[in-house]
């Protein structure tokens, strides 16, 4: 997960209008919201704590964004982006072997809680216990996102298959499926109790699941 200190600054002599040396003001916030969100939700994000860690007037966030809700979902699409390109360098490495595949991105997710200390998960998941506070047209998103990865986990099982590591007659999109909702659980059950042993445990159990050629 970027961090505002990994985030990129202004080339030299390109003046910034808002006073910060950061690219790009909306980029900032956004990324600065992923952040906060992952860790916190959106009930105990206030915009106000944003504004401040940022160091941006009330009134440049609301040139970009013309209510929480709109920065909510700008937050949510950049990190959708983000997932899904995370997943494609894993799901999609054709110098692993496709189940190989998804323990790389098991063990990369461990070592980014770990790297946090547990205190941020997965931002669609997190908002997904959220779902009394969601708009209905934020909780389609979610939804939406979530279907979007099984897809992507639904290929690279497919690829297992093609390369005889998994029966062919093995439904991959329910096992995508039951993934992602094992997975999230996992994930939630890790920060509570600050281990990656629950991450470890859903993946033990799952490749034992996965009907063998």
């Amino acid at each position: 997960m970027t961090t505002i200190s990994d985030l990129p600054r202004r080339p030299r002599g390109r003046p910034a209008h808002n006073g910060l040396d950061y690219a790009d003001t909306k980029a900032l916030l956004i990324r600065c919201g992923v952040e906060l969100l992952t860790q916190y939700g959106v009930s105990a994000t206030v915009i106000d704590d944003v504004l401040k860690r940022v160091q941006v007037p009330k009134g440049s966030f609301y040139h970009y964004f013309a209510s929480k809700d709109a920065f909510v979902d700008a937050a949510v699409e950049a990190y959708a982006d983000y997932f899904a390109r995370k997943l494609n360098s894993h799901f999609q490495n054709q110098e692993l072997a496709p189940l190989a595949r998804i323990s790389a991105f098991v063990d990369e997710a461990c070592a980014g809680v770990e790297r946090h200390d547990f205190t941020r998960g997965c931002l669609v998941g997190n908002l997904g216990q959220e779902v009394s506070c969601l708009s209905p047209n934020l909780r389609q998103r979610l939804e939406d996102i979530f279907c979007d990865w099984e897809h992507r986990l639904e290929q690279c099982l497919q690829e297992a298959i093609a390369s005889g590591d998994l029966d062919k007659e093995a439904d991959c999109a329910a096992l995508a499926h039951v993934f992602w909702i094992g997975w999230e659980g996992a994930v939630l059950r890790a920060r509570l109790v600050r281990s990656c042993g629950p991450m470890k445990a859903f993946l033990d159990l799952f490749m034992q699941a996965l009907p063998p050629a």
